[in-house]
């Protein structure tokens, strides 16, 4: 994803519109919204997301303690507008160690969500188990959300998605472990809202989660 316009699905190169379509396109899926290339975090490169972005740039806030922000992703293009973002955070995993978490959200289709969360996509479809109570909540600019776990993730990850302001919200932890992050009822706030405390967001070096 990270030195050109890549898939939001599968991360191959995309090529841009012309001659023959007005739209990016994937070999593999056909028209997409590109991930735009990814920079290393900083108050400048969310700040770039939030002026583009038509859909929520969602991040803990406050983060939890030791916690830093280590990335931004945004599907969209020019025209469009980011369809699609992912933030990346780290910090120590509530039963030791390191603990990455990433946060998407995302309008149908797009798919950015399913790959960091490695299933098929391009939305979680079946593999919510949407029949069993939700297993976390958050709270999303002030909403009470359900979060459903989503199964045939990889096993090295812990997956959950739900809906927030008529969008998906995913949310993906390394280790599976630090899926007990979303048992807290973390209060996420929507980044384009932040105004001056955008300042305060404390950064880290850029994970390769948010590559991935």
């Amino acid at each position: 994803m990270r030195g050109e316009p890549s898939c939001p699905r599968c991360g191959a190169r995309v090529r841009a519109p012309g001659l023959f379509a007005d739209s990016w396109q994937c070999a593999a899926h056909g028209a997409v919204h590109p991930v735009q290339p990814i920079v290393p975090p900083s108050v400048n490169a969310l700040s770039a997301v939030v002026g583009r972005t038509q859909v929520p740039l969602w991040m803990p806030w406050p983060l939890p303690v030791g916690w830093v922000f280590t990335g931004v992703a945004c599907a969209g293009d020019d025209r469009s507008g980011g369809r699609a973002t992912a933030v990346a955070c780290s910090g120590p995993s509530p039963l030791g160690g390191p603990g990455e978490l990433v946060l998407i959200a995302e309008e149908l289709g797009v798919g950015l969500g399913a790959r960091y969360a490695g299933i098929d996509g391009p939305d979680p479809g079946r593999s919510l188990r949407v029949e069993e109570p939700p297993a976390a909540k958050v709270l999303a600019a002030g909403w009470p959300t359900p979060l459903w776990q989503v199964r045939d993730a990889p096993a090295d990850r812990a997956v959950f998605a739900g809906e927030a302001m008529g969008l998906w919200l995913w949310a993906v932890t390394w280790p599976e472990e630090s899926g007990l992050l979303m048992y807290d009822e973390l209060v996420l706030t929507d980044l384009r809202d932040a105004g001056s405390e955008l300042e305060l967001v404390p950064c880290g070096a850029l994970s390769p989660r948010i590559l991935a």
